[in-house]
């Protein structure tokens, strides 16, 4: 059956973001304590997801967006030091514990796979003696259930009235940001064992003058001395100015660290926060381009942890991400587009109440080309809306 769906786009004057003279963007890394409550509500959902499909042969209703951690205490010290009482993380949320009469093991999973999750991303985190994980997760409210399990929609309805909202392209210091952090953990951290997963990087743009805050939980058995600390510092800071100057030709200032002193420096038993006075929750840091933007449109929803198969607070957040860089990809003469998608609950995903892609145009174009481009662009996406669900499934996308 084919759909009329409401897309809607328009072309707007706003002065795009390069163009105005203050610009700040946060990246909260990898083991900052509110993205490990992300990437374990994540990581709680992809292994419910699989439990499902292998047990019952389709994934039931589940929201695993609930989790809390409590910062643990530590001894940090140079060569050395040692964790005093145990992070404690909470699992919350909503999940499906019986389906044809067959209990399922949800705390068993969400649990194994959040100290699984903790295991493969913090490296010198003792799982077994520095965490204790507690999983509260609750039964989903019935009309929820039914809305989600209805096996007469080929289409799934809409769990909530909630929007996605999305940008592109990146701006430089956008960029520098997600991909400083990124490069980090990918590549320096493997050659720097000093190098802690809790790094917050602090993008602050002044006209032409770019400034990168960057704060890293160094591991404190690494580290020989207040000299030894510093040299590790000044190596980081090279590298992230070198990953930033692949973006940008505007000046760059990076600062590692601000707060210390000779007599107190970041440095942990683990390389995160967390061990140390440092609470988090789920749905408080990135959204899931990987950025915080408050020089952009930007949804307060959390996708980490919500079902990929009728949350749009999820879907929709990860779809205008697909369709936003699409379009800059393929349409010539867009300067900015930001896409908004509205669901309304109990209504088809792939029919929401409305998408609407906003343009700055560049001056030289032609509206009415692109306006067709973009529309098109938009449609042959929530006609494929399952390959969102797929691809989070899977693990693909980025959530945070």
């Amino acid at each position: 059956m084919e759909i009329k769906r409401n897309i809607e786009v328009e072309f707007v004057n706003t002065k795009p973001v390069e163009e105005q003279a203050i610009e700040m963007v946060e990246r909260k890394g990898l083991g900052h304590p509110d993205s490990l409550c992300d990437g374990i509500a994540e990581a709680v959902s992809i292994a419910l997801c699989k439990e499902y499909k292998k047990k019952c042969g389709m994934i039931l209703h589940h929201n695993t967006d609930k989790v809390q951690l409590v910062a643990g205490r530590s001894n940090p010290k140079y060569g050395g030091g040692e964790v005093i009482s145990p992070i404690y993380i909470l699992l919350g949320g909503r999940a499906t514990r019986e389906f044809e009469g067959e209990e399922i093991a949800v705390d068993t999973v969400a649990i194994k796979a959040a100290k699984d999750y903790l295991r493969k991303n913090i490296r010198n985190l003792d799982v077994d003696s520095h965490v204790v994980v507690d999983s509260k997760v609750g039964t989903g409210s019935h009309d929820l259930l039914t809305v989600f399990r209805d096996k007469n929609k080929e289409i799934p309805l809409a769990n909530d009235t909630s929007f996605g909202v999305a940008h592109a392209p990146f701006s430089e210091i956008e960029s520098i940001a997600l991909n400083a952090e990124n490069r980090v953990m990918a590549e320096y951290r493997n050659r720097e064992l000093v190098v802690g997963e809790d790094m917050k990087v602090m993008a602050l743009r002044e006209k032409d003058r770019i400034t990168l805050t960057v704060g890293d939980a160094f591991v404190s058995k690494y580290v020989d001395d207040y000299e030894h600390y510093e040299d590790a510092k000044q190596r980081l800071k090279e590298f992230v100015s070198g990953v930033a100057e692949e973006y940008t030709s505007r000046e760059v200032i990076t600062l590692i660290n601000m707060a210390d002193t000779p007599d107190s420096v970041y440095i942990t038993v683990t390389g995160t926060s967390a061990e140390m006075g440092d609470d988090g929750g789920a749905g408080r840091g990135n959204r899931c381009n990987g950025l915080i933007t408050p020089n952009r449109p930007i949804s307060m929803e959390g996708t980490p942890g919500k079902n990929p198969v009728n949350h749009t607070g999820k879907i929709y957040n990860l779809l205008a991400n697909k369709i936003a860089n699409e379009v800059v990809d393929s349409v010539d003469g867009i300067q900015e587009v930001y896409i908004k998608i509205l669901s309304e609950i109990g209504r088809r995903i792939d029919d929401p109440k409305v998408a609407s892609a906003q343009i700055v145009p560049r001056s030289d174009v032609n509206p009415g080309v692109m306006e067709k481009k973009v529309g098109r662009i938009i449609d042959d996406w929530l006609s494929n809306i399952a390959e969102i669900t797929e691809m989070a499934i899977r693990g693909e996308l980025r959530t945070f």
